[in-house]
């Protein structure tokens, strides 16, 4: 269907801008990318939409879409405005969770730990990031779950990226065993505590995958001069 098409290539697009193969300034020319993924120009058209809502393409008058990632320092500072929302999210929830909210939580839990030892980076990141959605509900606080929400379409190419760092998968992981736990048992600063820390490590391990990315952009001009 033409909506799973377009959420695939918007995937695909993404990653493109979070890896740099895709810069900030360059223009997405809907022709050329559906030929280059060889479909028509309705689904690139949605993703490209979809990009645009969660800020990572905008449109210019007389060039159309074109990429407008945030640079490094930017993005740290969107991992820091994140942790403390979900810092807040999970104290709400520990002190507001229902019956209902905590039979979804541990089946979403659940879900996480079968792609986790999967192995499967991809499939992670997607239940990892229904989890996160089930404590923004859990919070009762509908504002608040607009803004993480928002908040959380702006980084999730970002957020995809830094799980293949080695290991991440399986240390976010036990750091959703610590959350699930202090939500549960009603710890309201426990909860808010490990979920703050959670985020803020993806910010710390998205600076290691920066400069991993740097270094090989890097060899790639050299190989490129060379050549």
């Amino acid at each position: 269907m033409s909506m799973n098409q377009s959420s695939r290539l918007r995937a695909q697009i993404e990653e493109e801008i979070a890896t740099g193969a895709l810069r900030p300034g360059e223009r997405l020319d809907e022709v050329s990318l559906a030929e280059r993924f060889g479909v028509s120009r309705t689904p690139i058209r949605e993703a490209l939409q979809q990009l645009s809502i969660a800020g990572l393409i905008e449109h210019r008058r007389h060039r159309g879409a074109v990429v407008s990632a945030p640079e490094p320092n930017r993005l740290l500072e969107m991992f820091d405005v994140m942790a403390e929302l979900e810092g807040m999210a999970g104290a709400l929830a520990a002190r507001r969770h229902t019956e209902e909210d905590r039979r979804i939580l541990l089946d979403a839990h659940a879900r996480c730990e079968a792609a986790a030892n999967s192995d499967d980076t991809d499939r992670y990141y997607y239940e990892n990031e229904v989890f996160h959605d089930v404590i923004y509900a859990a919070s009762h606080s509908g504002f608040l779950e607009e803004q993480c929400q928002a908040l959380h379409r702006r980084l999730q190419p970002y957020r995809r990226l830094q799980l293949r760092v080695r290991n991440r998968m399986k240390v976010s992981f036990k750091e959703h065993c610590e959350i699930v736990q202090a939500i549960l048992a009603g710890e309201t600063e426990t909860a808010r505590t490990l979920l703050r820390g959670h985020i803020a490590v993806q910010g710390d391990r998205f600076s290691d995958l920066i400069a991993t990315l740097g270094e090989r952009d890097r060899e790639q001009r050299r190989s490129m001069s060379l050549g």
